[in-house]
């Protein structure tokens, strides 16, 4: 598959990953990966905008975007971890971005980003002058708190994120299609729709063995359209 060898040749530039895969292990990696961005889920467009909410379950780490009893889209997301926990309360998404990037974390590099040296990730805190910062990309964004918000990102069976609610590459933008600024969001220990709309929702493999894309990836535009092309119901 055409995504496996750029990840393969990139290994030496990520920042969260030190695995070095070789023979039956490399193997078994590309076939999680291959698996982990096949998964998909179906969604359907509102009839009423305005009527859609977001409900998140901390508990089942489960997202139900619904049209009054309607469900559009339930899927399973990655939450805070322990001391970087999701906010709890009621909320509006009032910040969207298809192709945001962070403003406190990225890679730094010197001279030309067409052809960077010294390329590294790094917080922003921890920069070395003369150096200049490309935000890690956090594609679908959609911020519903102060620096926090919905967006890709590579989903574990456990809370993981800094606080912010990471989606399935291939989920995100349906996500982004059928909400909009204004569309409230309800963050809660669990949800009603718990024990009727996620119970059967299969999570996707664990994200943990899989490498990082390649920052020759992350560092353009394509990273933000490193996903199915998205269709409704």
């Amino acid at each position: 598959m055409k995504f496996l060898a750029p990840i393969a040749l990139g290994l030496a530039l990520l920042s969260s990953c030190s695995l070095s895969p070789s023979g039956n292990e490399s193997n078994s990696v590309e076939a999680t990966l291959a698996t982990y961005r096949a998964y998909d889920l179906p969604a359907s467009r509102p009839n009423n905008p305005s009527a859609v909410k977001v409900k998140v379950s901390l508990a089942k780490q489960m997202v139900y975007v619904m049209e009054g009893s309607r469900p559009l889209l339930v899927m399973p997301v990655s939450i805070g971890r322990p001391g970087k926990e999701t906010p709890r309360g009621n909320f509006t998404i009032y910040n969207r971005e298809a192709k945001r990037r962070a403003n406190t974390h990225g890679y730094a590099y010197q001279g030309s980003l067409s052809a960077p040296s010294n390329l590294h990730w790094t917080y922003l805190k921890d920069k070395k002058a003369g150096y200049k910062l490309l935000g890690t990309p956090m594609p679908y964004w959609s911020e519903f708190k102060s620096g926090y918000g919905f967006h890709t990102g590579w989903l574990k069976p456990y809370p993981t994120s800094s606080g912010c609610i990471r989606m399935h590459e291939n989920l995100a933008p349906k996500f982004f299609a059928i909400t909009k600024s204004g569309t409230p969001v309800n963050i809660a220990q669990t949800q009603p729709e718990d024990t009727v709309l996620g119970l059967d929702i299969k999570r996707p493999p664990n994200a943990d063995p899989l490498p990082q894309y390649p920052a020759s990836i992350r560092t353009t535009n394509k990273i933000f359209t490193y996903h199915k092309v998205p269709s409704f119901n």
